[in-house]
């Protein structure tokens, strides 16, 4: 159904998809795709996530709910490669987290903050696989008995900014239920980003997208102008 006011469509609902091969990325997902192409192994489109830990902390517990994450959200499992030149995700099976847990307790002061600014930079700038890599990369540092510091870092064609605080609601209602010997506490979801990438393949496209283009031409129409200067020739 239309919007006559403003000229927009209003998209229909996003509903689970069928084909479970060959699945699209979306819009978003091919840009960044596209960009790792051109410049493999870079580290920018990497979002850490740092966490202080305070208190007794059952490790066991924080792997099995990292686990629980990974299962529950396709998108962090998911990897990219390309089929006939065009991309497409490939969405694996439930699997263990490489959890890596590095010990400074017994280091002096002065030391062990040194050390723990190396460990967390050599992790954010680790850069990420996107045919092979899990897209969620867990790192735990002991800081003393009842001191942690656990970094997450996850890469853009997975997560964004607004994730950040779902991975972390998540990741403590999990731990909290784990830790008492609870099952875990999150509904299942309903829908997954896969199923919103082949929705927005198939929604915008045809005359939706000529409606979407011929809308945001006329709202930018007269807009000034930013001159670039031109590269593509000698000086």
């Amino acid at each position: 159904m239309g919007n006559k006011s403003s000229g927009l469509m209003v998209a229909p609902r996003i509903p689970r998809r069928v084909n479970r091969e060959s699945i699209p990325l979306s819009f978003a997902q091919q840009r960044l795709w596209f960009l790792d192409q051109l410049e493999p192994n870079s580290p920018l489109y990497n979002i850490p996530m740092a966490m202080r830990l305070s208190g007794a902390l059952n490790v066991e517990a924080l792997q099995e709910s990292l686990n629980a994450i990974v299962a529950r959200h396709e998108a962090l499992r998911t990897t990219f490669v390309a089929v006939d030149g065009n991309p497409v995700q490939v969405i694996g099976e439930s699997s263990t987290m490489d959890f890596r847990v590095t010990d400074l307790s017994h280091q002096p002061a002065s030391e062990r903050e040194s050390e723990l600014q190396s460990l967390l930079k050599e992790q954010v700038r680790r850069s990420f696989n996107l045919s092979a890599d899990l897209m969620l990369r867990a790192s735990l540092v002991r800081l003393g008995d009842e001191e942690h510091l656990l970094l997450l870092v996850m890469h853009h064609i997975a997560s964004d900014g607004w994730s950040r605080g779902v991975l972390f609601r998540e990741i403590t209602a999990l731990y909290q239920a784990f830790f008492t010997g609870e099952s875990s506490p999150l509904p299942d979801l309903s829908v997954q980003y896969a199923d919103y990438a082949v929705w927005q393949r198939h929604w915008l496209q045809g005359e939706n997208l000529a409606r979407q283009l011929s809308y945001w031409k006329k709202q930018l129409s007269g807009s000034p102008l930013l001159e670039l200067p031109q590269t593509d020739h000698d000086p």
